[in-house]
C-alpha cells in the first residue's frame, strides 16, 4: 500500500508569488503530483494508493483525476479538514480513513520527491524486516538520517529527523511491513515526543526498541529528484 501525505500548505512556493498549490504545478507535460505518482508506476495496478488531501482549490477533484488519468486501478481521496501535527499523524489519520488493517504493509512517500524506475528491494532481508527507509549519501540539516548498526550490514541502529548522525540521508521513503506496527510506534512517539513535529522517520526507533529490525536501502543521490522547494521546482523547468 502506498501512501501519500498531502496536507502541507506549500507555503514556501505561496511565498514565492506561486497561487497553485506545488503539486499542481505543470512539470514535464504533466504536474508535480504526475511526476511523484509516477514514482510507483510500476505498481498502478497491484497495490493500493491512499492519499491524503486538504479540500484546498479544488484538490480533491484535482487528485482523483489524475489518479485516474494515470491509470492507477485502486485508490482512495482521504479529506482532512485542519491542518495536522505532522506528517505522521497525516498517514495516521491517511490510513484510519481508508480503514486500513493493522497487517496491511506501508509505504510512505512525499509528494514533491521523485524516484523514477522506483521497485521495491528484493533482497533477502526484506523477509525479516519491520520497515526499511530508502537513503542516498549527502549531509546537511533537512534530511532524516540513518545511524548504522556496527558490523551488522543495512541494519538501523538509530533515525534522528534534522539531526546528522550519519551520511545516510533518506529520500523521504518509509517502508512499514505492518500498519499496526506504526500504530504503535506513533502512540509512544506522542507519549515521549522527540521534536515538536510528528515526524515519520523517529517512529522506527519505538520498532527499534522492541527488538524489530529496520534496515536501510542506499540509492544513488542521482536516482531521486527534490521538488520540495521554489528553486527545485524552478531548476526542474529551467
Amino acid at each position: 500500500m502506498i501512501i501519500i501525505p498531502m496536507a502541507g500548505l506549500s507555503r514556501r512556493f505561496a511565498e514565492a508569488g506561486y497561487t497553485l498549490p506545488k503539486y499542481m504545478l505543470p512539470l514535464d507535460g504533466g504536474t508535480v503530483f504526475d511526476s511523484a505518482l509516477k514514482s510507483f508506476s510500476k505498481y498502478f495496478t497491484d497495490q493500493t494508493f491512499v492519499l491524503a488531501v486538504r479540500d484546498v482549490m479544488g484538490t480533491r477533484d484535482f487528485v482523483t483525476e489524475r489518479c485516474r488519468a494515470l491509470g492507477i486501478a485502486d485508490f482512495h481521496v482521504v479529506t482532512l479538514d485542519a491542518p495536522t501535527d505532522g506528517q505522521a499523524e497525516t498517514v495516521s489519520l491517511a490510513i484510519d480513513g481508508a480503514d486500513i488493517g493493522d497487517d496491511a504493509a506501508l509505504t510512505i512517500f512525499n509528494i514533491d520527491t521523485f524516484r523514477p524506475g522506483f521497485s521495491f528491494p528484493t533482497d533477502s532481508w526484506m523477509d525479516g524486516a519491520a520497515g526499511y527507509l530508502e537513503v542516498f549519501r549527502g549531509s546537511g540539516d533537512n534530511w532524516s538520517y540513518v545511524r548504522p548498526a556496527e558490523g551488522a550490514g543495512n541494519l538501523a541502529l538509530e533515525v534522528a529527523e534534522k539531526r546528522p548522525i550519519s551520511d545516510l540521508c533518506c529520500t523521504g521513503l518509509y517502508h512499514f511491513a505492518r500498519a499496526g506496527d506504526f500504530r504503535v510506534a506513533l502512540q509512544r512517539e506522542r507519549m515521549a515526543p522527540s521534536s515538536k513535529e510528528l515526524f515519520v522517520a523517529p517512529l522506527y526507533n519505538h520498532i527499534i526498541a522492541d527488538g524489530g529490525k529496520i534496515h536501510f536501502h542506499e540509492i544513488a543521490r542521482s536516482e531521486v529528484v527534490f521538488c520540495g522547494v521554489p528553486s527545485e521546482y524552478e531548476a526542474l523547468i529551467s
